[in-house]
């Protein structure tokens, strides 16, 4: 496979595919950081550990969606320059990242720091397990700048549309995080914050090798000094793209995060399910997750060069693409969700296996829709629509908050479980709306339809 794939021209389709395959496969080795985490935790320190971590793990959650939104946010402006061929360009907006990156970083560790043990107290986090709670996220807080630092950089490789290379340095950190969560946990005995450590230190060596590659392989991504003069308009955009997913990221985390606070009141058995549910939920989201992602590049790529029409087809294609893989993990859930969620948890309480297996049941025939609600919402950040992604999100924070003041009080974990996709179907009909009445893609639309007519 080529390290960089070419999403200007050629076949829409292997473009897509070949840029996504990569991507996809560094969401899963990352995706693991966390999961070994919750296997080994639930298999070595049991139920009571793994509810700690289960109740902490939304608060995480919102600052890694924030981080990770802002990133990917950044890099579609590096995309959409590197797409015009203006050189000079690209490094200024990657010295803009480097900035903002570095800013946003320190804000978050110092807000994590003074308002994290509140947080898990006004969420109703069982008193049991709030210590451990807040050994376990506080460690991974401290450290979120190696994890943002990560992200940035995968991102700005992939910008130039180089997915391979991020994907090797994640296969090479997620290995050492299962090496050395084993050895914190069962050898040094430093309990859930072991795992936390493991995870931190993986993630450097991830970041490390992809800083190393960039200045030895991608020349063109390397500002000198001159490039980090302020801009104002640049800035400007890179802000704005940048807080925007990112804060559409953490105002949907925020909502999970409220939503956390109703299944915490529910004991620590039902947490521990949902916990082990709401990673296999990660794993299922993740092919969905990552064609928006490639989608976004894709989409930023072809608008610097003023390739609608291609737009139009790509986003098409990555929808069709998404309604064939809600089918088959519809097939592969309803019968396997039981095992899938003994293989996490490591429990053998059937309520912890009752209460997972019944969330993936309920949640695998909207994949599909979340997949294009994903497609739809990058499509749009990559074209510079950055209000109307935010509004979707705050639909769903709006939504989550109904569902814990009036649904799940009267229908308990049930209301839980079909809280998420039945805001998902109705965040898609507002994006289908948004995403089609661009004046931009509907311009292109029209060019097509004269076409046909002309043919006919």
């Amino acid at each position: 496979m080529k390290v960089k794939t070419d999403l200007l021209k050629g076949s829409i389709a292997k473009a897509l595919v070949l840029f996504m395959i990569p991507l996809l496969i560094s969401r899963i080795f990352q995706q693991l950081y966390n999961t070994v985490d919750t296997m080994i935790v639930g298999n070595y320190l049991g139920d009571e550990a793994l509810a700690a971590m289960g109740s902490s793990s939304a608060v995480y959650e919102l600052l890694v969606g924030f981080s990770l939104g802002v990133g990917n946010g950044l890099g579609i402006v590096t995309a959409r320059s590197f797409g015009t061929g203006d050189t000079t360009l690209l490094k200024r907006s990657v010295a803009g990242a480097l900035v903002i990156g570095a800013g946003i970083t320190a804000i978050i560790m110092l807000l994590s720091r003074v308002f994290l043990m509140p947080l898990l107290r006004l969420l109703n986090t069982p008193v049991e397990i709030i210590q451990d709670s807040y050994s376990y996220v506080s460690t991974l807080t401290l450290f979120v700048g190696v994890m943002f630092a990560y992200n940035l950089f995968a991102g700005l490789l992939r910008a130039i549309g180089n997915s391979v290379m991020p994907l090797i340095f994640l296969v090479m950190s997620a290995t050492l995080n299962i090496v050395l969560d084993i050895l914190f946990i069962t050898r040094f005995s430093m309990g859930i914050q072991g795992a936390a450590v493991a995870t931190v230190a993986a993630q450097a060596i991830s970041a490390i090798l992809c800083l190393v590659y960039i200045v030895i392989k991608c020349q063109i991504l390397i500002p000198s000094k001159e490039h980090f003069r302020f801009d104002k308009d640049l800035y400007k955009e890179q802000l704005g793209q940048g807080f925007s997913m990112g804060f559409m990221s953490a105002i949907v985390s925020t909502g999970t995060v409220i939503l956390q606070s109703a299944i915490n009141g529910l004991g620590y058995l039902t947490i521990a399910g949902h916990t082990a549910a709401r990673k296999l939920n990660s794993f299922c989201m993740m092919p969905f997750s990552t064609i928006g992602m490639a989608l976004s590049t894709f989409v930023s790529q072809n608008r610097g060069a003023d390739q609608g029409e291609r737009i139009r087809k790509g986003v098409f294609f990555a929808n069709m693409l998404s309604l064939v893989m809600g089918g088959i993990l519809m097939v592969i859930l309803y019968p396997f969700a039981p095992f899938l969620v003994k293989a996490i948890s490591g429990s053998d309480e059937q309520v912890v296996l009752d209460i997972g297996a019944w969330y993936m049941r309920l949640n695998a025939p909207f994949y599909a829709a979340l997949g294009v609600l994903f497609n739809l919402r990058n499509s749009l950040q990559g074209l510079g629509r950055k209000l109307i992604p935010l509004v979707s999100s705050v639909i769903e924070f709006a939504g989550k908050i109904l569902f814990v003041i009036l649904i799940i009080p009267k229908t308990g974990y049930f209301g839980v479980i079909i809280c998420e996709p039945v805001i998902w179907c109705l965040m898609c009909i507002q994006l289908l709306y948004s995403f089609y009445h661009n004046p931009y893609i509907r311009r292109f639309g029209r060019k097509e339809k004269k076409k046909a007519e002309v043919i006919g």
